[in-house]
């Protein structure tokens, strides 16, 4: 990478700027009461956030505003993609599940990958609030966080979407396919 690393230029932040307002102003079922100006200009006071959801982007996450923290005046994105970001498949859970892998290897963790994105990984409760926004994940499945006590034990979580329910399934935290990634939120 190059040593602007986490810095866009002032072309690319104006370029991320119009892609997120067109994607805000074409689904505001999933951000009621929030205005385009005021996420717009937190977004222009933080350009270490805006480079993360330039990285959403990048990676086919599809990032919109889901909710405004009132308490910390914050904005919350989510990968939004109708699927699990097909930029961020193939991963294993964690470092620590990349490391045991003696062979067939993935190129990274879920939670590596997110940590230089700057984001985090959904949790069960905020997979659950995504759903209500729409149906995602219905060919796919996204690793969420995994409890301390969970990951302790070799496991992590996961989660998808049919039948019209979510369901959270555990697997081995090294186990790693083609059709799951993961989604992340950042908070602006």
């Amino acid at each position: 990478m190059s040593a602007n690393k986490n810095k866009l230029s002032p072309e690319q932040q104006e370029e991320i700027l119009n892609v997120l307002e067109t994607r805000f102003e074409k689904n505001m079922q999933r951000h009621k009461d929030i205005e385009w100006a005021k996420v717009k200009a937190k977004l222009q006071g933080n350009p270490n956030k805006l480079w993360s959801l330039d990285e959403m982007e990048r990676t086919e996450g599809e990032p919109d505003v889901v909710g405004y923290d009132k308490k910390t005046d914050e904005y919350i994105f989510y990968d939004c993609s109708a699927e699990s970001p097909k930029g961020r498949r193939s991963f294993c859970y964690d470092h620590e599940a990349l490391e045991k892998r003696k062979e067939n290897k993935p190129a990274d963790s879920a939670l590596n990958r997110a940590t230089e994105m700057g984001i985090e990984l959904l949790n069960e409760e905020q997979y659950k609030e995504l759903q209500t926004l729409g149906n995602f994940d219905l060919k796919t499945s996204s690793w969420i966080a995994t409890p301390a006590n969970i990951r302790k034990l070799g496991g992590a979580l996961f989660s998808d979407f049919r039948y019209n329910t979510v369901f959270v399934y555990h697997n081995g935290a090294e186990s790693y396919y083609a059709a799951r990634g993961f989604r992340g939120l950042l908070r602006v």
